[in-house]
């Protein structure tokens, strides 16, 4: 019996010790537009910087952009990527701009624990930049999906407007 538990032990210490987690240079994910920090805080105000590059959050009710509604491409304020077609924007009364889907293939998930519990979020996919989470109370004739963004992340271009050259 004493040898099963040894055997039982051993195992489960081995097999707790992988490389499942493990962020390596094979796994990282390369963004086409790639910045040192340094080179991001010249180029970003610093609430820019602690929204897009540290992953914070703006307060409810302070974007221009949460009653936005005309037609247009919102962009990354980091990268000017373009991320969201304003015709998908709904009010969800949270305070930050929402959206019930990105442009296809522009918003990367990732999984944030920094609340202590699983959540979505979402990132520029050309730079990497923070830009707010995803939940599952959207709207139902569309999506089911909302995209909580923080306004400072984004940056409105009028329909009909050209849309600003990917900054390298």
């Amino acid at each position: 019996m004493k040898n099963l538990i040894y055997v039982v032990a051993v195992f489960a210490i081995i097999s707790c010790n992988t490389k499942a987690q493990e962020t390596t240079e094979e796994t990282a994910k390369e963004y086409t537009v790639v910045k040192s920090e340094a080179e991001w805080k010249e180029l970003l105000s610093a609430q820019e910087y602690n929204i897009l590059r540290q992953a914070g959050t703006e307060r409810p009710f302070t974007s221009p952009l949460n009653k936005e509604y005309k037609p247009g491409t919102l962009v990354c304020a980091a990268c000017y990527a373009p991320l969201y077609d304003n015709l998908n924007k709904f009010d969800s009364g949270t305070g930050w701009p929402s959206y019930d889907r990105a442009i296809e293939g522009q918003v990367e998930r990732d999984v944030d624990y920094k609340l202590g519990y699983a959540r979505t979020e979402l990132k520029c996919n050309t730079c990497g930049s923070h830009l707010g989470h995803e939940f599952n109370d959207g709207p139902r004739k569309t999506t089911g999906k909302r995209h909580c963004i923080n306004g400072v992340a984004l940056n409105f271009i009028p329909e009909g407007e050209d849309l600003p050259a990917i900054r390298k």
